[in-house]
C-alpha cells in the first residue's frame, strides 16, 4: 500500500452558539490559532479540533487520553467554566473507575459534546 500522506485527523466540533464556545474553549485553556468563514482551529500541546458554526444534530461524543485524569480534572474544576456556563447545559461530573481499566471524568460543552477525559489504569 503506498503512502497516502495522511498528516493528522482532529475533531469537528459543532456550536449552537459559536460565539458562545469560542469563550468557553479559551476559558478552558485552549488557543484559539486561527477563525474565519465559521470555523475556528484551537489548540493545547499537542491536541487540537476544529469548532464550527454549525448545529449539531445529535450527541458527539470525544475521548481525550491524558497523563493524569486528577490533574486534568483540578485543571477543569479550576477554570470554573461547569459554573460560568451552567446555564449553557455545561456539566463536569466527578472522576469514576471505569470497568474497562480507565479511570476517567466527563465534562459537556455548551454544544452538548461529551468529552470523556480519562487515563488508563492497570
Amino acid at each position: 500500500m503506498s503512502d497516502l500522506g495522511i498528516t493528522e485527523i482532529k475533531a469537528f466540533l459543532p456550536s449552537r452558539d459559536y460565539a458562545l464556545s469560542q469563550r468557553f474553549y479559551q476559558d478552558l485553556g485552549f488557543t484559539r490559532a486561527s477563525e474565519g468563514g465559521g470555523v475556528a482551529y484551537f489548540h493545547r500541546g499537542h491536541a487540537s479540533f476544529l469548532l464550527g458554526d454549525f448545529r449539531p444534530e445529535g450527541p458527539l461524543y470525544l475521548h481525550l487520553l491524558v497523563q493524569d485524569v486528577e490533574v486534568w480534572w483540578q485543571h477543569v474544576h479550576g477554570c470554573a467554566v461547569a459554573r460560568t456556563y451552567a446555564d449553557q447545559g455545561v456539566t463536569l461530573s466527578a472522576i469514576e473507575q471505569q470497568a474497562w481499566r480507565m479511570r476517567d471524568f466527563v465534562l459537556t460543552d455548551p454544544a452538548g459534546v461529551v468529552w470523556r477525559i480519562g487515563q488508563n489504569t492497570d
